[in-house]
């Protein structure tokens, strides 16, 4: 899709589709209102992926039905099995599906549905359910901490295989798989996916680990919002990937202003997502990401942000031992005390 903004050409393909912008609104609750998405579109996002919907939920409409239609087979009226448990969360999947389609009427770039999930279990049969509501494309954040000690490297990665596959067997739309960056070997698994359908990574999902409450003596959940120092790991990995995949890169962690698109984009990046950023300082603020682009662009006369995709990447790069071991040895050895 070619689109001039200020001059330059901003366009890009990602997960097969044509997007007006590499920008793209990230997973975060901005996406559950139709007028947020209609702005983003106004203001150059090239797509939307909408907050996510949880295996938990999913499965806990499921067993909730099972429930209510098997309950007085062999029970009294006053028996306490005839409440429900409470759901994981607010949102239920009959009414995340209402949110794809609002999505969907609302806007003409690509709506992305994103499928929080760690099994591979029946609940992958609810992105067909996604496909028919209207999403463009389902963004699967697998989302797994294995704490057992004894699972081994090779079943996690496994895990996240399988339910790639159990995904890709429903629909027909594009899946893109949003990975954390804990692998003992991160360019195998992305080769793996690769092979077994993905039509995209998505690098990287953050893991948010519980603090201590020292008053209390009890774990407390804490979010922070991702900071622009954190977006050195994915950088390097998508140029590490950048061309060796058949699928789609996107970046995600660490984009605050334009300098993190510009620098994502130069590692090799197909789209660019942000989140925290919006949530941070309004949706307004994709404005100023897209313009920083492309006044970045214009300003060294690049008609397209194809000019710069790649450049910085390990393919590319004169020097690509700056991504390996040797530039660890040559940081360290020449750090000086300020």
């Amino acid at each position: 899709m070619s689109v001039d903004w200020r001059g330059v050409n901003l366009g890009t393909r990602y997960l097969g589709m044509d997007l007006p912008s590499p920008i793209i609104a990230g997973a975060s609750p901005v996406g559950r209102e139709p007028g947020n998405i209609r702005q983003l579109e106004d203001l150059g996002a090239g797509a939307v992926v909408l907050p996510s919907i949880f295996e938990e939920q999913i499965e806990h409409e499921q067993q909730v039905f099972e429930h209510l239609t098997t309950a007085g087979i062999d029970a009294c009226g006053e028996a306490l099995t005839y409440f429900p448990a409470q759901p994981v969360a607010a949102i239920d999947p009959d009414r995340y599906l209402e949110i794809v389609r609002r999505a969907v009427r609302a806007v003409d770039i690509p709506v992305i549905a994103s499928l929080n999930g760690f099994t591979s279990h029946g609940w992958v049969s609810y992105a067909r359910n996604l496909e028919q509501a209207g999403a463009k494309a389902i963004e699967l954040n697998i989302y797994f901490i294995p704490a057992d000690p004894v699972m081994s490297g090779r079943e996690v990665e496994e895990r996240y295989i399988d339910t790639l596959r159990g995904v890709k067997r429903a629909v027909a739309i594009p899946v893109a798989v949003k990975l954390g960056p804990y692998f003992s070997s991160m360019g195998h698994l992305a080769l793996q996916l690769d092979g077994a359908g993905a039509d995209g990574l998505v690098l990287f999902n953050r893991f948010y680990e519980p603090d201590i409450d020292l008053a209390q003596l009890a774990l407390v959940p804490d979010l922070e919002l991702s900071a622009p120092q954190e977006m050195r790991l994915p950088l390097l990995w998508i140029a590490i990937l950048a061309g060796r995949v058949r699928g789609s890169l996107a970046a995600s962690t660490g984009v605050d202003g334009a300098d993190q698109v510009i620098k994502y984009l130069l590692g090799g990046a197909d789209v660019v997502m942000t989140a925290s950023a919006l949530l941070r300082h309004g949706v307004a603020h994709m404005r100023t990401l897209v313009d920083g682009l492309a006044d970045w662009l214009a300003a060294r006369s690049l008609e397209s942000v194809a000019a710069i995709r790649g450049r910085m990447s390990y393919r590319n790069v004169v020097d690509p031992t700056a991504f390996e071991r040797a530039n660890y040895i040559r940081m360290l050895q020449g750090y000086r005390p300020r």
